[in-house]
């Protein structure tokens, strides 16, 4: 019996296809080419299952195109290149890979914090450029860290190690904000009080984003939520393009509005806004708080089991619309 075809869309460790490959016949992408719509719908044609990530939007077009298609594993814990509902309603199981990047993100999160708020980058491109010729008292000075008031607004796995890195390794007092407030025990574990948005907003010294990017989360951080921040304050983003409005963060750090920030998401990547790059104020990285060896192995590793799972036994690991696995229109896709 011939095996099951699947496609995996960018390039991947050898290890993973290996272990793909025991159970699928793998058409992959080693080449590491971002296709087109078009592409993608073309490479998609007999396959029954996707490895994906970010860079590959799964839409109704896209789903209505492979009617073989029964389930997209995203390697990420972020899913906003899935259009769920099209999913569901056409019978796909979308999987993302939770859990296994929760502590390297939130290490990431506080590297970011801590150049940007001690202006590591900015002295660092000061030194190469050879222009460090003699100490002073207020050169290159930046914000305290410890004891300081640590904001995150959004407090899922990620929010919650950010929030006991800042109690326990910083002294800091953090002060958080989320959809539903936690359970008394998580927050005690965390060091964590909840607050308002807005007093969020007021208070936080330095505010770390880690909510999921949605409709309701664009730009929720923009002109008006910048500007009852404290001059002073450092803004970090380990979440998704989209939450911050770009262009009104640019501003804010080019008129001292905000002292800093530390980005690893942009609307639009891999396009950065013009006005950022400008800026010294502020440290950019290319979407790598994930990416460590042993986290990005584990996140692609997730992705193949929950492709087997599904496609063998029925069983995903880490389904998203849970709905479709007893859905008739995966049932009439599976023929």
């Amino acid at each position: 019996m011939a095996k099951p075809q699947i496609l995996v869309t960018r390039a991947v460790f050898a290890e993973v296809l290996d272990r793909l490959g025991e159970y699928f016949q793998v058409q992959s992408n080693q080449a590491d080419e971002v296709w087109s719509k078009a592409e993608l719908i073309a490479r998609l044609q007999g396959k029954v299952g996707a490895f994906t990530t970010g860079s590959e939007r799964i839409d109704a077009q896209v789903l209505a195109a492979c009617p073989m298609l029964q389930i997209c594993a995203n390697m990420a814990v972020g899913f906003n290149n899935f259009d769920l509902d099209a999913m569901t309603d056409l019978g796909v199981l979308g999987t993302n890979a939770p859990d296994v990047l929760t502590q390297t993100t939130a290490d990431f999160g506080f590297a970011l914090l801590l150049a940007a708020a001690r202006r590591v980058t900015e002295s660092e491109h000061y030194l190469r450029a050879g222009q460090w010729r003699r100490w002073r008292y207020d050169m290159f000075a930046g914000a305290e860290v410890h004891g300081s008031t640590l904001g995150i607004l959004g407090m899922g796995r990620i929010g919650q190690a950010v929030a006991r890195r800042g109690a326990k390794g910083f002294d800091m007092q953090v002060v958080y904000h989320n959809r539903s407030r936690l359970a008394p025990d998580i927050e005690a574990h965390c060091g964590a009080r909840y607050v308002s948005k807005e007093e969020l907003l007021r208070s936080a010294d330095h505010l770390v984003l880690v909510l999921p990017y949605s409709q309701q989360s664009h730009h929720a951080i923009g002109v008006a939520e910048l500007a009852m921040m404290k001059t002073t304050a450092t803004l970090v983003n380990i979440a998704r393009g989209g939450i911050v409005d770009d262009l009104a963060l640019a501003d804010a750090l080019h008129h001292g509005r905000l002292a800093a920030a530390g980005l690893d998401v942009f609307e639009g990547e891999p396009t950065v806004n013009p006005a950022l790059l400008a800026l010294k104020n502020v440290v950019l990285t290319p979407h790598i708080a994930s990416a460590t060896i042993p986290t990005r192995m584990a996140m692609a590793m997730l992705a193949a089991d929950n492709l087997i799972g599904f496609l063998l036994r029925g069983q995903p690991v880490t389904p998203l619309n849970v709905q479709v696995l007893e859905s008739a229109q995966h049932a009439e896709r599976k023929g």
